[in-house]
């Protein structure tokens, strides 16, 4: 399956969150991607990037941006010098969707 292919889909709130075993599937069309839970027992997307400088981080987080906008699905983002962070989750399920992993696919196409 080629979620980069695919759309973000507007949730409204009333789609149940992914099961362990759909995000277990999905994961496997990602790349490096980790599942973690947060405190409130909500699972969410966790990728991790180093680079060269700041200008680097800055120039990707700006890529990750254009994507996010234009999906209308925006990822949490800390950034800093040589390092940038994705989280990524349906906070109106308080889970992963499928709209998540389109996300972070279209993130994974991004050259870095």
């Amino acid at each position: 399956m080629n979620l980069a292919k695919k759309q973000c889909v507007p949730c409204r709130g009333d789609t149940p969150a992914f099961t362990k075993n759909q995000i277990d599937e999905y994961l496997t069309y990602l790349n490096s991607w980790y599942v973690d839970i947060n405190e409130n027992k909500s699972y969410y997307l966790l990728k991790k990037y180093k680079f060269k400088n700041f200008q680097q981080s800055l120039d990707f987080v700006n890529k990750i941006s254009i994507i996010a906008e234009n999906e209308n699905h925006h990822p949490d983002i800390k950034f800093g010098w040589g390092y940038v962070e994705i989280i990524i989750f349906t906070h109106a399920i308080k889970g992963l969707s499928e709209s998540d992993f389109v996300l972070a696919a279209k993130i994974d196409e991004i050259s870095v």
